[in-house]
């Protein structure tokens, strides 16, 4: 075996993972704005970067007309490349103009891209120093989008753990509370605690929140769930200020949101007979949603090149409740801990790989003649061109899949290329 990949064995998982290491093919982190801004409603990320930055949120985000998104880029140019600007009291300047304009942010995230990290921009120091003129009205934090070694998800990871050390101490005598961590669209939320509360389970509370200034507390007291499996990070600050991670599968799908409800469950010691009682309903309107899926689905081979970091619990939604074939999976990070639970439900023989090296993973993929394929953007035309129908890996972040009620919405986003492909036959 070549130096570029090793095989591993997953603890917990007797399971090959062919580790690989080349020419990858990602989105920068940045793109995570793009759910972010509309998650948190009076938060303001303005990115220090270059036009290429600011052409790809414009084109991720599909800007609105007649609303004004909460994002910016602070663009570097040729004099501060060249060191003829002084680019800290540009970025100040900036700043300035944005507060007096949009008195309603109440949160600013100075979010690094690869320009700024190139130019060596202190932004952390750059973020202290504002967050000292803006405060108390506003407050000042940074993360790094740059996409130099990271994947697009971990955009949200850097955002989120950059949050947790302004979560305020919990109260020695606080009760128990219940943290859900990771972006979810408000009606998914919604529908999450009104489950908790027929569990029984409460306080709980989501990270991000809708507003800056409902940053929830922590302490040894907190429970925390991750509703997505890209969050290592902000799990483990989370973990430093004494939370405890609740393992379980991810809510994706019927079986995905039964298994993640029933270790909160079961770590809160609710009766069975109560926890059937508050599911059961969801859990019949999902499988029944997914259920009109499976005839298109069921049998078909699919093929995962890394990209979200969702690929493994995916595969288990399309194996286990679809009656689709993976062959691989591949991963960008495969985090063995958080994983655990959804590789002991990957059928046996799924191929699984870790990091990447494109074009070699593009020769498996072609030799395996997959019905589907799930992948980025970049390879996603090349495919198509070929005849293999593909689904967009970043669609999986942008639309509301979790929970019961999105089960068959997520079905359907695997349902329709191949639909497409059908048809175009025809």
């Amino acid at each position: 075996m070549s130096a570029a990949a090793t095989a591993l064995r997953a603890p917990g998982a007797e399971r090959p993972v062919l580790r690989e290491r080349g020419q990858r093919e990602v989105f920068c982190g940045l793109t995570g704005i793009v759910w972010l801004h509309r998650k948190m409603r009076d938060a303001f990320f303005l990115v220090v970067g270059s036009r290429t930055c600011a052409h790809l949120l414009q084109s991720a985000a599909g800007v609105m007309i007649f609303a004004e998104p909460r994002f910016a880029t602070a663009i570097i140019d040729e004099r501060d490349l060249a060191g003829m600007a002084d680019a800290n009291a540009e970025l100040d300047r900036v700043v300035a103009r944005l507060l007096e304009r949009r008195p309603d942010i109440g949160l600013l995230f100075l979010v690094g891209s690869c320009p700024s990290e190139v130019i060596k921009l202190d932004l952390a120091r750059a973020a202290k120093r504002l967050d000292r003129t803006a405060s108390p009205g506003v407050r000042v934090l940074h993360y790094s989008g740059s996409g130099i070694e990271t994947t697009f998800t971990q955009g949200e990871d850097a955002c989120l753990a950059a949050l947790v050390p302004e979560m305020p101490a919990e109260a020695p005598e606080a009760p128990r509370s219940l943290l859900v961590v990771g972006a979810l669209a408000e009606v998914v939320e919604d529908q999450m605690r009104r489950v908790f509360a027929a569990l029984g389970i409460g306080p709980v509370r989501f990270l991000p929140p809708r507003l800056a200034a409902e940053l929830p507390p922590v302490g040894p007291r907190t429970d925390f769930l991750l509703a997505q499996p890209f969050l290592a990070e902000t799990a483990r600050v989370l973990e430093e200020r004494g939370a405890t991670r609740i393992g379980a599968p991810f809510p994706l799908g019927a079986e995905g949101t039964t298994l993640w409800l029933r270790a909160a469950a079961d770590a809160w010691g609710v009766p069975p007979a109560r926890f059937r009682e508050a599911t059961a309903a969801g859990e019949k309107r999902a499988r029944e949603a997914v259920g009109r899926h499976r005839a298109a689905l069921a049998g078909q081979r699919v093929f995962f090149f890394p990209d979200s970091q969702l690929e493994i619990p995916m595969a288990r939604f399309l194996a286990r409740e679809l009656g689709m074939e993976p062959i691989e999976v591949g991963t960008p990070y495969l985090h063995r801990q958080h994983l655990a639970e959804e590789l002991e439900l990957l059928p046996a023989g799924t191929a699984l790989s870790e990091g990447q090296h494109v074009e070699r993973q593009l020769d498996r993929c072609r030799a395996a003649k997959p019905d589907l394929v799930v992948c980025g953007l970049g390879l996603a035309n090349p495919l198509e061109a070929e005849g293999i129908a593909t689904k967009w890996s970043i669609e999986l972040v942008f639309t509301p899949v979790q929970g019961y009620d999105q089960a068959g919405d997520l079905a359907a986003l695997f349902t329709r290329p191949l639909d497409r492909r059908a048809r175009l036959r025809v």
